[in-house]
């Protein structure tokens, strides 16, 4: 696909939202935990619990057990994601801003609010730090006041089914801006019209959590994961094509 006229003053950021994307595809994806809870539920991945767990105890037990695991299934690659997103944005919004500067505006606006909602909102490393305190604790009320801690954490930041208040309102966010995006880049030549399509693909499949939420409970972390399904390409394809953007002359 030939490359169509863009701001090649913006070169350098280019090339730091394709490093991102293709970082965040591979490495750091978001709803990443929704991928490692479909895995074991489908009997793929035999590690930890085979559901996610349902008390604070048995979250406590998890991280003291499968660390790692228990910091995926509480969003901890969601947390770096995040902030490789907030790089993408500000590339793809440099790259579809013409003609398009007041959707990608109000996209970059959304993202980042959702962004900065979420890093306020992501407890992984607080519940870790619980969980080993609860280990080590020595008395009965020690104990019953780190599960009490724990509890009000979980309400704030409760794991990979995105229902704290925090998680719901980033998630939302960032999706509808991920939306606005793709929708842009479908009238721009800058990106090709496949990239376009698996962008709206992967940020409605994602939106789809909502409704699912209220109308079938029981299936509510599928729409997250066919959405991480098509986050995986769309950010491949939005990285490779940024890097290629960067390398433009004037």
């Amino acid at each position: 696909m030939e490359i169509p006229s863009v701001d090649t003053r913006w070169r350098g950021l280019y090339r730091i939202g394709g490093a991102a994307a293709l970082v965040a595809a591979i490495l750091f994806r978001r709803n990443f935990g929704a991928e490692i809870a479909l895995l074991r539920m489908t009997g793929i991945l035999h590690l930890g619990y085979t559901t996610q767990p349902g008390t604070i105890v048995e979250w406590f037990a998890l991280l003291g057990s499968h660390r790692l695991i228990g910091l995926i299934m509480l969003n901890l690659f969601d947390l770096i994601n995040y902030g490789l997103v907030g790089l993408i944005f500000l590339a793809l919004c440099a790259a579809l801003r013409r003609g398009r500067e007041s959707v990608v505006t109000i996209a970059a606006a959304l993202g980042f609010a959702g962004i900065v909602t979420y890093f306020a909102s992501n407890q992984a490393f607080t519940m870790l730090s619980l969980s080993r305190h609860y280990a080590t604790a020595t008395t009965d009320a020690q104990r019953s006041l780190l599960l009490s801690s724990g509890q009000a954490v979980l309400a704030v930041s409760h794991g990979n089914a995105y229902e704290g208040e925090g998680l719901s309102i980033s998630f939302l966010l960032v999706t509808v801006a991920g939306l606005m995006i793709s929708a842009a880049m479908l009238r721009s030549r800058v990106f090709a019209p496949g990239t376009a399509v698996i962008g709206i693909l992967a940020n409605a499949s994602g939106l789809a959590y909502y409704p699912a939420l209220v109308a079938v409970p029981g299936v509510v972390a599928l729409p997250i994961s066919i959405s991480s399904v098509f986050l995986l390409i769309w950010y491949i394809q939005i990285g490779l094509r940024l890097l290629r953007l960067g390398r433009m002359t004037g």
